[in-house]
């Protein structure tokens, strides 16, 4: 499907260095990867190593913020050099020895170590292979449904990924669901060397020379964090939400997160196809005001099926900041990909870190007070994404130089 919505003619295909199936497959087994080892990383320090929560909690914060200052300055590198294929093999490489060692590895500092340089590295495959397909499309009205369709895949995989490390812990413990996301990063780096394209350095025309003012990139940024953040929360909180104020069962909770998640496939798609229309911004606008209406229902539900009804708003502002989200960034900046998709998946990584304090205090005044935070956060994006305006921050078109 890829291959198909990325054709272009040929003149396009030879300057962006064929068509975006490669990428479709490097995406696919980071997404397993992804999927095999994040969930379980806190049930592994605590089952494993015998972790205190503190001590988790300073797992996850560190290694998210060195992720965060490695990421960045690879994204603004990447833009320099042409060595796009270079990151995603080395990060593919960095990942497969970080997991085999967590695979064998039972010593928290040491595991810290790992998580901080091999993981880290890892960490910066993901927004280069967006960086990667917005060089490939080269400016092209596709961008936004093959960028949705790339976040789609990703979504896809989590899908399968998860129950399979479930079961990978259920026969072979740890150490074979370290060894098999080891295996799938190796994968990705062998496609990437053996099968990516070399793609050239971006050179801006004279016009785009200028530096983007930086209250309008802080304003998107910031809006994006709070607007991952309240999606975030939600995730968090949803199960005991459910559980506890609503007085359903566990299962039920379940059912709630996978109406959500399967609603999110077909509207990513959707709402790709029709930014090629009516631009991104727009759409993720609208994304978020279906998302205060959620939070707002939520806010005041009373049973669980006012809660499903209302999944359907909860998934449109998932799969419109979340699939839409990274067209929007990069014509924000369209002669620096890495850097768009860079400061994209940092606004991810950072409301993650916000996500778990917010839990904290919903669990101490009690779980409805998430969808206030969660309708706070979305409105005040939603301010701040009208004040960053519509205009792209770089205006003009880019040429491609090798």
């Amino acid at each position: 499907m890829l291959t198909q919505i990325a054709a272009e003619p040929a003149a396009r295909s030879k300057r962006a260095g064929g068509p975006l199936m490669p990428l479709a497959s490097i995406a696919a087994l980071i997404g397993i990867g992804s999927a095999l080892a994040t969930p379980f990383l806190s049930l592994f320090l605590i089952s494993e190593l015998g972790s205190e929560p503190v001590a988790v909690g300073m797992f996850l914060f560190t290694t998210h913020g060195a992720m965060l200052l490695v990421g960045t300055w690879v994204g603004r590198w990447s833009d320099r050099r042409a060595v796009r294929r270079i990151v995603l093999v080395i990060g593919g490489l960095s990942g497969a020895a970080g997991f085999a060692l967590f695979a064998v590895l039972r010593d928290y500092w040491l595991l810290l170590a790992v998580a901080l340089t091999f993981t880290t590295v890892a960490s910066t495959q993901v927004p280069q292979v967006f960086a990667c397909a917005g060089q490939m499309l080269g400016g092209s009205a596709r961008a936004p449904l093959v960028m949705s369709a790339l976040r789609t895949l990703f979504s896809l995989t989590w899908i399968i990924g998860a129950p399979l490390g479930v079961l990978l812990i259920d026969v072979s413990g740890f150490t074979g669901l370290y060894v098999v996301t080891a295996v799938a990063c190796a994968l990705s780096a062998g496609v990437s060397f053996l099968w990516l394209p070399r793609l050239p350095v971006i050179r801006p025309a004279e016009d785009l020379a200028r530096p983007a003012p930086r209250a309008r990139i802080l304003s998107v940024m910031t809006a994006f964090v709070l607007l991952h953040a309240a999606n975030s929360l939600d995730l968090l909180t949803l199960p005991l939400f459910v559980t506890v104020e609503l007085g359903e069962t566990t299962r039920t909770a379940g059912l709630m997160l996978s109406l959500c998640a399967a609603l999110e496939i077909p509207l990513m798609l959707g709402l790709g196809a029709l930014a090629m229309r009516v631009g991104p911004g727009l759409l993720i606008r609208l994304g978020v005001v279906s998302g205060i209406a959620y939070y707002g229902v939520a806010l005041c539900a009373g049973s669980v099926w006012q809660f499903a009804a209302a999944q359907l708003m909860n998934a449109v502002m998932i799969s419109a900041v979340g699939g839409v989200g990274i067209s929007y960034f990069q014509d924000l900046v369209p002669d620096r990909p890495g850097y768009a998709a860079t400061l994209y998946t940092n606004a991810v990584k950072v409301s993650s870190m916000l996500s778990g304090p917010l839990l904290g205090l919903a669990q101490h005044f009690g779980y409805r007070t998430s969808y206030a935070v969660c309708l706070t956060m979305a409105v005040s994006g939603l301010v701040l994404l009208f004040r960053a305006g519509r205009r792209p921050l770089l205006a003009g078109d880019c040429s491609v130089v090798r």
